[in-house]
């Protein structure tokens, strides 16, 4: 099996093609960069004194276009439609004026939280506003609703990178966490968004295979690498899988301990594997807006339960600076691993560009 390279928790990731050392250096104006290091300097100064200062304004936003998924995934809130949040899309009109109140500092937007993007009919609108801004952007799809009559849209919009999920090389494999799924339907878009980039001479998106590591497919793990290489993918990565009861053990935790986020202790429980420290670079560099607008901490929060605000009533500037934002990093700093988002995540302690 190839080697694939550990860098968090989260990840276990292999490069097929290397992406450009310059990738990111068209994104950058004086104002972003300037920008990072107040928040660098802030971030590292708060975790001394075990109080929030904060200073610059987020460099990465994920607006989530829709709630909506066609799949029934089994841990996932969206696909088994266990949310107690309304089920929506976002408008193009809303996104916008959302976006231009923070895209002077921002470098980097994902359009996914919750659901299915291209659920959305006016996604490539959303990506095609934040292209207008020169800002990196991307977006994670189960790759259903991409064909022959639209790859070329989606090269053609300008979207810089695109995660296809891959959970498995057979129909019998992938259906079984992809409930619902169809995997003949993924490597058509596949082949489709290959070939439409040939065909416009473009380099983006980036294509990415992103398998979700679980029992029923890690066996398969080996071939998902051969087949990013037979269609020409740029990158694979083994994402490990987010367990909402793994105490006890789950039957989707994998056998390799490799891919799993959690290992077993001396009493027999398992525990999420590094739990991180009083810290979240997350909750200083970044945000999460919801359909509607609400502004969340960060992406562990999928119901939406520790809105901060909503931008449909508030200012951005506000939000971000709003007692509760406040309080909610003097908590973060004080005791992390009691919030409850926080207990099955350790990623958020490591500071990612």
């Amino acid at each position: 099996m190839r080697k694939v390279k550990l860098i968090g928790l989260t990840y276990l990731r292999a490069m097929t093609k290397k992406p450009s050392v310059f990738a990111w250096f068209k994104f950058l104006t004086p104002l972003r960069v300037g920008n990072l290091f107040l928040l660098a300097t802030s971030f590292a100064i708060s975790q001394v004194f075990r109080r929030s200062f904060h200073w610059g304004k987020p460099f990465h936003v994920s607006f989530e276009p829709t709630t909506a998924c066609n799949l029934g995934c089994p841990e996932c809130p969206s696909g088994l439609k266990q949310f107690t949040r309304a089920t929506g899309k976002m408008r193009v009109e809303e996104h916008r004026a959302w976006l231009n109140a923070m895209a002077s500092r921002l470098i980097y937007v994902t359009y996914y939280f919750q659901g299915e993007p291209f659920l959305n009919p006016h996604l490539l609108a959303l990506i095609q506003e934040a292209k207008k801004k020169r800002l990196f952007t991307a977006t994670s799809t189960n790759a259903h609703f991409i064909d022959e009559r639209n790859a070329e849209d989606i090269v053609q919009s300008g979207l810089d990178q695109l995660i296809i999920s891959v959970d498995g090389t057979t129909q019998a494999v992938y259906e079984q966490y992809r409930v619902h799924g169809d995997l003949s339907k993924v490597w058509k878009a596949t082949q489709a968004l290959v070939e439409a980039k040939k065909r416009l001479k473009s380099t983006t998106p980036r294509l990415i295979f992103q398998c979700l590591a679980v029992k029923p497919n890690e066996h398969e793990i080996p071939m998902i690498f051969q087949k990013a290489e037979d269609f020409g993918v740029d990158e694979v990565r083994i994402k490990t899988a987010q367990l909402y009861a793994y105490e006890n053990g789950n039957p989707l935790m994998p056998e390799n301990e490799e891919y799993r986020r959690y290992r077993r202790g001396k009493d027999g429980k398992f525990k999420v594997k590094n739990t991180g420290g009083n810290r979240c670079w997350r909750m200083w560099s970044g945000c999460v807006v919801t359909w509607d607008g609400k502004m969340v901490p960060c992406c562990f929060d999928k119901d939406a339960q520790h809105a901060l605000g909503s931008l449909a009533t508030t200012s951005f500037s506000e939000l971000w600076s709003s007692q509760g934002y406040r309080s909610f990093r003097n908590a973060i700093l004080q005791h992390r691993n009691q919030i409850d988002i926080c207990q099955n995540c350790s990623e958020g302690s490591k500071v990612w560009l």
